[in-house]
């Protein structure tokens, strides 16, 4: 009985580290939005301001610069950028993802950017008011 219910509570331990690496792992980190809100969203007035928190809460944050398409799987990565990810990580490193002073400095670089077929530049999207990038709602 006694190594029954060890066995058990193995099982159980491990099964929930397991879990907890899997949530851990998908969740992103929180540096660059807080650096996206610094930039872009400030005291959240003006009518710019407003339609992009709008669109944000519509999409889901993190698809400012993932794309929430799923693979094979069925399951979203956070491998895979959208067009405005993928020109910032051309300058930011694994090692800068916790870094705020980093993404700060980024972003500005990027605003002159566009996406393939895109007619306007990922700042001027974002002045308008707009996502840099088109994305379909959160589900």
């Amino acid at each position: 009985m006694k190594q029954l219910s060890l066995s058990l509570i193995i099982c159980i331990a491990m099964a929930s580290l397991i879990g907890y690496n899997y949530v851990r792992s998908a969740s992103a980190f929180p540096t660059f939005y807080k650096a996206f809100d610094k930039t872009y969203l400030g005291d959240k007035t003006t009518e710019a301001q407003k339609a992009l928190v709008a669109d944000i809460k519509r999409v889901k944050k993190c698809n400012i610069g993932h794309d929430p398409r799923k693979d094979e799987n069925g399951k979203a990565s956070k491998k895979n950028r959208n067009a405005y990810g993928q020109a910032l990580a051309k300058f930011l490193s694994e090692k800068d993802k916790k870094n705020l002073e980093k993404a700060l400095e980024v972003l500005p670089k990027v605003e002159g950017q566009r996406a393939k077929d895109a007619k306007k530049t990922f700042g001027e999207l974002i002045k308008e008011g707009k996502l840099p990038v088109e994305c379909k709602p959160a589900k």
